[in-house]
C-alpha cells in the first residue's frame, strides 16, 4: 500500500471516527477499536496508535473533555487496542481478528470501569462498590462488544473484499 493510499484510509477513519461520536448512537457503539484494530491490521503501528487518538480528541472538543483518570484509560485502552491489531497482523485469520477485538472490549470494560470505581463519587470504595459499578457497567460493555465486533467485521470485511476486485481487476487486464 502507498502512502498516498494510507493518508486518503486515515482520513476516511478519522472522519468515521468523529462522525461516528457525534450522531446519535447507543452508548459504547462507536468504531474506536476498530479502527485501532484495523489500523494495526493494514497501516502500522503508528496508524493503529494515531488515528484513533485523533478522532477521540477531535470528538471530545466537540462533546467535551472528562475526568483526567478517565481519559487516559479511555485513551490508552485504544492504544492498547491498535497494539492488539499489530499483533494480530502477524497471524491474521478471521478467528485472531474477532478474539482481538474480544479481547480490546473486554480490557476496555475492566480498566474503565475499574477507573470510574477509583475516582469518582458513585461507588463505595470496597469489593462490594467494585463489583456494583461492574454490574451497572454490564450493558455498556454489551454495547463496547458488539460495535467493536460489528466495525471490526464491516472495515476488515470490506478492506478484504476490495483487495480481492482490485486484484481480480488486475489479473483480468494483464490477460487482455
Amino acid at each position: 500500500m502507498t502512502k498516498t493510499e494510507k493518508i486518503i484510509i486515515a482520513i476516511i477513519l478519522i472522519s468515521l471516527g468523529v462522525a461516528a461520536r457525534l450522531l446519535p448512537h447507543w452508548w459504547n457503539f462507536t468504531p474506536l477499536a476498530a479502527i485501532a484494530i484495523f489500523s494495526g491490521l493494514y497501516l502500522g503501528s503508528r496508524y493503529a496508535i494515531i488515528l484513533p487518538l485523533v478522532a477521540m480528541v477531535i470528538g471530545d472538543i466537540f462533546i467535551g473533555f472528562y475526568a483526567a483518570p478517565l481519559m487516559i484509560a479511555v485513551y490508552g485502552c485504544l492504544i492498547l487496542a491498535g497494539l492488539i491489531g499489530v499483533v494480530v497482523r502477524k497471524t491474521k485469520t478471521a478467528e485472531t481478528v474477532i478474539a482481538g477485538s474480544i479481547i480490546a472490549s473486554t480490557v476496555f470494560f475492566i480498566v474503565t470501569n475499574f477507573v470510574v470505581w477509583q475516582y469518582s463519587a458513585w461507588y463505595e470504595k470496597s469489593f462490594s462498590g467494585l463489583l456494583n459499578c461492574y454490574l451497572m457497567a454490564l450493558p455498556f460493555f454489551r454495547n463496547t462488544l458488539l460495535g467493536d465486533l460489528f466495525y471490526v467485521a464491516v472495515l476488515v470485511g470490506s478492506y478484504e473484499v476490495v483487495k480481492i476486485v482490485l486484484s481480480k481487476r488486475v489479473i483480468v487486464s494483464q490477460t487482455n
